[in-house]
């Protein structure tokens, strides 16, 4: 698939100091008809300049700008409407590519022309300095049942961000491009649910990318940066599992069965989440008794 074009779409908002290590890691790559979107949400820094001055370097890189600041998930979204390419992918920009990271997505398509996304083996760069990856060998995303692809997303929704990363997976253009986006919280999560009713996935067992990783972000926090009511990082899970499931009432080409059964699904993946969440609690509520515990009896009577 050498003369297929694939789109890589470089989302940003003040990122001068990073997005050149970015782009050199996209026009490095070994398939060579590409192009890197880049998609500047009004920065104020000088990301407009660092751009301008890539895209005279490689006529590879188009930059557009907005004119003004549209929010984290719709210059996500923008970015990908101004794409050209057969297939696509988003990119931080705190990211980078191994130099086959798209040949190899590319190879997982030609296997199998059923597939919508092909993903791969990621290592997270965390803000506090490790490294994680992992390994991820089941096939329930491959499958032509929907509710098999969905019920696999959800579980891992809620075992480890580690095993798969869909929203930066190869994808066919043409199978997402229709599929909308709303801001909020955990719309990631609702994305991938959605990703996955759409149709099959590929995966590469083989590291192809990293990523930057803030593992310390508060939900009240990310809520502003993502400009949504902070009131909703409180019902965060409910919220989501609403989203889900309006989807799959309104929005996902299902037959009633299988709506049916994918609201079941959707339903146990939130009584699930809410299980992880108050065992959560549980943990920090006996942390935080037995430290006073502890420092009661240090205490000189």
């Amino acid at each position: 698939m050498q003369d297929v074009l694939v789109s890589v779409c470089l989302p940003v908002r003040n990122g001068a100091k990073r997005i050149p290590a970015v782009a050199r890691s996209v026009l490095a790559q070994d398939h060579t008809d590409l192009e890197l979107v880049i998609s500047d949400n009004a920065s104020t820094d000088e990301t407009q300049e660092v751009a301008r001055a890539l895209a005279a370097e490689d006529p590879r890189v188009k930059y557009y700008r907005q004119p003004e600041n549209v929010g984290l998930l719709n210059n996500f979204v923008s970015a990908m409407h101004r794409a050209t390419g057969t297939y696509m992918r988003w990119i931080g920009d705190d990211d980078a590519m191994q130099p086959n990271c798209i040949s190899r997505s590319l190879d997982r398509f030609a296997e199998d022309p059923r597939l919508i996304m092909v993903t791969a083996a990621c290592e997270f760069h965390g803000d506090d300095g490790v490294v994680r990856t992992s390994e991820y060998h089941r096939e329930e995303l491959l499958s032509d049942d929907p509710i098999v692809r969905l019920t696999e997303m959800l579980r891992l929704l809620n075992d480890s961000y580690l095993l798969l990363d869909p929203l930066y997976g190869v994808i066919r253009r043409e199978a997402i491009v229709g599929i909308p986006r709303k801001n909020m919280l955990r719309e990631d999560q609702v994305y991938s649910s959605k990703l996955a009713l759409a149709g099959p996935w590929g995966h590469v067992n083989e590291v192809l990318y990293r990523r930057g990783f803030q593992r310390d972000e508060r939900r009240p926090q990310l809520a502003r940066r993502l400009g949504v009511p902070v009131w909703t990082a409180r019902a965060a899970n409910t919220l989501q599992g609403r989203e889900m499931l309006r989807w799959v009432n309104e929005g996902a080409d299902l037959t009633p069965e299988q709506r049916r059964q994918a609201r079941a699904a959707v339903r146990k993946w939130y009584l699930d989440r809410q299980q992880i969440v108050l065992s959560r609690r549980g943990r920090r509520l006996a942390q935080v008794v037995g430290l006073g515990g502890r420092n009661t009896a240090e205490q000189p009577g």
